[in-house]
């Protein structure tokens, strides 16, 4: 953003130029993909809030006091695709003015989608994304509809207070030919920053997203191009390249990274770090495609899932790979990894599997050799995610359990938690927007879901897996909730649905189950009273498969250097394994007790653990 000058003094959110010390730890001598993904893992951890906690957040994140405005007013929101650089304003908003529909520029605002909501099914967490919904005029973004924000040509179809205006698509090697919004010159750095930032933050989602195959779809209003590291068609990432570079940052881009920071506790790292655009997006792929990946076998199954490893590509510029089942051309799994699980399958059926790698020029191998598995009739494991604590407290005071006893790593990406809300008017009940996760969950891992406003005494923010005001933690105890797949089918249920239930004040804890259960069976539940939080995170009421220590535990709890383990039969331990709380690996330790009654951490950073000891977990903060 050009020509803005800087008012520090009356600035009271700008607490430091940069990021914090050590936010960005991990990223130095990164380069091209390894560091997006990197940078990805960094910025993903963050408070999400609700869309309606939004306007009130806006004074602390876009209020104009910049360029030629009176300093001494605290109450004017910056409209980015109506402000007037180096001239008075066609017209003001303050947070209160938020509207609907309007028939005219100067009605009113909007809460705008920079990547419009029919990306991502306006899901959250990236449907209430501070960093990528700002303040803007109700009528210009509702002429914008999904328009991608882009290069315009010459037939203009409207032009607006600030010169931005929506014209017909010209941007060079941009397959699209349709109608794009252009942001006026001032603004074009600001707005490709925060797309650039969207396809950093959502990496690991960005297949899921809702765009065309292929690059040259003349009509598709998206311009991510379904991969996850280069994420956008080439021709819009050169755009973004050079409105980037023409239109640097801004001390208001700076001042607004700092308090959404503040508020969500994640940055932009490209108004951090603006070097990072070239670095990040800087590989040079050849024309030759990777070697294809040898030995797959099958390391373990069970009656709904199956555990594949192979040996890598001997090619330096393999990104990841995709896995086939029985000849589909379509992949049912991607992974950066060398080995995955694959679930939702069906029990006493067989599988053929193979593997491909692909490259950084999206080049794909041939396929690995074939390997045939039968899944077991029955196991001892959850056939899938598992709600196992529910606590409607008193306010805000809303957190969901759930365990993974499934035997093996799942994939976040693919659940949701929905709502279900009562339309008084017309009698009706709808879903209301959902709560998509991310990341991954470790065998037997249990973890909370956690409402950011939430004053329970035994989950922190810092604890929770997830922290988010999205609609399915703002339940009253009235509503039906539920845990699904990709959208597809109730994986677990809390509640009846299309019903009015009568769950206010209480915590519900899952007894006498193994199974998760589509229908829910008040049977299965302990009732509690309102807040009631014991053991929230920390043990499962159901139990775990495999080994039991009923009187294993862990001290001291916060540490800093060696946690101890005690218990009778520690010695019968097989495995001792640490995860972060994004679901990596980073500590694996067979028969862990033999000789020391501890384990060393002090190498780790500071943050939240967990500790699965043969299946049993414990969360463990590192000082």
């Amino acid at each position: 953003m050009k020509r803005i000058l800087l008012l520090a003094v009356l600035i009271p959110f700008a607490g430091f130029s940069q990021a914090p010390a050590g936010y960005y730890n991990g990223t130095a001598g990164l380069t091209g993909y390894a560091l997006k993904t990197k940078v990805s893992e960094i910025i993903s951890r963050n408070y999400n809030w609700n869309y309606g906690d939004l306007p009130g957040f806006y004074n602390q994140t876009d209020l104009d006091i910049y360029d030629d405005h009176d300093v001494s007013n605290t109450t004017i929101l910056m409209d980015i695709y109506s402000e007037i650089i180096g001239g008075p304003d066609a017209y003001e908003y303050t947070a209160a003015q938020l509207i609907g529909n309007a028939s005219a520029e100067g009605m009113g605002y909007n809460r705008e989608h920079i990547m419009p909501q029919s990306t991502f099914y306006s899901y959250y967490p990236m449907y209430s994304d501070l960093h990528t919904v700002i303040p803007v005029d109700a009528r210009i973004n509702q002429l914008r509809s999904n328009y991608p924000i882009a290069t315009g040509g010459a037939t203009n179809h409207y032009v607006f207070s600030n010169t931005s205006r929506i014209s017909n698509d010209l941007t060079p090697g941009y397959a699209y030919t349709g109608r794009v919004y252009e942001p006026a010159p001032e603004f074009r750095g600001d707005l490709a920053r925060i797309i650039l930032y969207f396809a950093v933050r959502y990496e690991a989602k960005l297949r899921s997203f809702n765009y065309a195959p292929g690059t040259t779809v003349a009509n598709d209003t998206n311009p991510f191009n379904g991969t996850a590291e280069y994420a956008f068609d080439p021709g819009y990432l050169e755009m973004l390249k050079q409105w980037h570079a023409a239109d640097p940052v801004s001390q208001r881009e700076t001042d607004r990274n700092n308090a959404v920071y503040t508020i969500q506790k994640n940055r932009n790292p490209f108004v951090d770090n603006p070097q990072w655009v070239n670095l990040m997006w800087s590989e040079t792929p050849d024309a030759v495609p990777p070697q294809a990946p040898a030995n797959l076998t099958v390391n373990q199954s069970g009656a709904h899932f199956v555990t594949l490893s192979w040996t890598p590509s001997a090619d330096a510029d393999v990104l990841g790979y995709k896995i086939f089942a029985d000849g589909s051309t379509e992949p049912v799994a991607v992974t950066k990894s060398t080995s995955i699980s694959i679930d939702q399958l069906t029990p006493s059926t067989t599988y053929s599997f193979t593997v491909k790698s692909y490259d950084k020029g999206y080049l794909e191998s041939p396929v690995s050799n074939a390997i045939s598995v039968t899944t077991a009739a029955s196991d001892g494991f959850a056939r899938d995610l598992m709600i196992t604590k529910y606590i409607e407290g008193s306010s805000n005071n809303k957190a969901i359990e759930i365990v993974n006893n499934t035997g093996h790593e799942v994939n976040l990406n693919n659940y949701h938690l929905r709502i279900q809300n009562y339309n008084s008017v017309n009698g009706n009940y709808y879903f209301a927007e959902a709560f998509q996760m991310e990341g991954t969950a470790a065998p037997g891992e249990v973890f909370v879901v956690l409402n950011p406003k939430a004053a329970l005494g035994c989950s922190t923010n810092e604890q929770a897996k997830f922290v988010t005001a999205s609609d399915p933690l703002t339940f009253s105890g009235t509503q039906y909730i539920e845990l699904s797949y990709r959208n597809q089918f109730t994986v677990d249920a809390i509640g009846v649905r299309d019903t009015m239930n009568n769950l206010e004040d209480r915590s519900l804890y899952r007894i006498n189950a193994t199974q998760p259960t589509a229908t829910f069976a008040a049977a299965e539940w302990q009732t509690y009273p309102s807040d009631y939080c014991t053991n929230l995170g920390t043990l499962s009421v159901v139990g775990t498969p495999g080994n039991s220590f009923s009187d294993v535990s862990i001290y001291p709890n916060p540490v800093k250097h060696e946690l101890f383990v005690n218990g009778s039969d520690i010695l019968k331990i097989q495995s001792a394994k640490i995860y972060d709380m994004t679901g990596s690996l980073i500590f694996n330790k067979k028969t862990p007790f033999k000789i020391h009654k501890s384990l060393d951490v002090s190498t780790l950073k500071p943050g939240v653990y967990m500790l699965i000891l043969d299946g049993q977990s414990f969360k463990f903060i590192k000082h």
